[in-house]
């Protein structure tokens, strides 16, 4: 025994001699970190109104060419089944097949139904659709980003409907209400659908989010301009350090609408400071919208000077023209919304940060 043991003994000596030698001598590759990767977007105007589109090439194993709706005020990638899915699967009423999920080209529809609603009792666009997934490319043919299994809603149909009443429902344009939806917070179609891009695995050494530089006024234009790498996809350690000048707030979270890109502040016009909730929308196309309880409605006349606040330290000045920077004032009271809500326009002056992994909207002057 005592002649095993002095045997075992050395037999581990010579092992960790061994592994010692080894660690001193073995070499391993250093750690790179992954790079950002940029794509382009289109800014487009018909005189009155600004949009900015995020090109869809591909969805599921179909090649595709739409232009989305590049919208931080929502989130999810809704868009019509129309040219995407074989006709006879297509009805006013809903999807065409039995059981849990058909999958087509790709897209894996399930029957998971739902509905979003826009405007109010009046005039109001009904969407309805389906909980589907699938692989998407963005970004124009020559610089594709693909990102795996995306949860979007699917919509078979879109009606405008007056006065409540399905009776005089009218059929609007299929693809009218396509949005690529870009906020931390769930689809208003449904809670298993966020923002297409928070799907992305950016790669080593970046977090997951998206940095959008400012617009180009100039380049809003009825032909519309294509702008090379002006979003951003991962972001760096120096993007989120306190010295990359975006004044970082955290979001809130409710497990009805998820993370929210609503920011605190206080906003001053005409001699008045109110507290107001932001709201910083590119889905937002011409007139900024400032929610004041104690304000009946009307559009602030030019040269009206509007200073906003938040409570991490942003700010930000504006006046009013009759053609730019449009801005009125509204009553939650009536509009049932209580968020200030900033138009395109603030992106031309502005950059803009989202945080999916730390829960964070940055803001930028520029």
């Amino acid at each position: 025994m005592q002649k095993y043991l002095q045997v075992l003994a050395l037999v581990l000596f010579i092992s960790v001699i061994y592994s010692c030698k080894k660690d001193k001598t073995s070499t391993t590759k250093p750690v790179v970190d992954a790079a950002p990767v940029s794509l382009g977007l289109f800014e487009y105007s018909d005189g009155t109104n600004y949009r900015i589109f995020i090109p869809l090439t591909q969805i599921g194993t179909q090649t595709v060419n739409y232009d989305e709706v590049f919208d931080t005020g929502s989130a999810g990638l809704a868009i019509d089944a129309q040219g995407i899915l074989p006709d006879s699967l297509i009805t006013k009423n809903g999807f065409v097949f039995s059981g849990d999920s058909l999958v087509v080209d790709g897209i894996t529809i399930t029957s998971t139904k739902s509905e979003m609603d826009y405007g109010d009792n009046t005039d109001e666009t009904q969407v309805k659709g389906n909980v589907a997934y699938a692989n998407i490319t963005i970004g124009n043919n020559s610089n594709g980003l693909l990102i795996k299994r995306v949860p979007i809603f699917l919509y078979y149909a879109i009606f405008d409907v007056k006065n409540g009443n399905t009776a005089n429902e009218t059929q609007l344009p299929s693809h009218s209400a396509d949005i690529f939806g870009v906020s931390p917070e769930y689809s208003y179609a449904s809670n298993l659908i966020l923002s297409p891009l928070s799907y992305y695995k950016p790669g080593t050494g970046l977090t997951n989010g998206f940095k959008l530089a400012k617009m180009v006024s100039t380049d809003f234009t009825s032909n519309g301009v294509y702008e090379q790498n002006i979003l951003t996809l991962g972001l760096t350690k120096a993007d989120l350090a306190s010295t990359s000048g975006f004044v970082m707030h955290n979001e809130t979270y409710t497990s009805v609408d998820g993370y929210s890109p609503d920011v605190p502040g206080t906003i001053t016009y005409n001699g008045n400071t109110i507290s107001a909730n932001f709201l910083f929308d590119t889905g937002t196309p011409e007139i900024s919208i400032i929610e004041n309880k104690a304000a009946s409605t009307g559009i602030l006349p030019a040269s009206t000077t509007i200073t906003l606040k938040t409570t991490e330290g942003f700010t930000y000045s504006y006046t009013t023209t009759s053609t730019t920077d449009i801005t009125e004032v509204e009553n939650p009271s009536i509009t049932g919304d209580i968020r200030t809500i900033f138009s395109l326009e603030f992106f031309i002056n502005n950059e803009y940060l989202t945080n999916y992994t730390g829960h964070q909207i940055g803001l930028k002057n520029n």
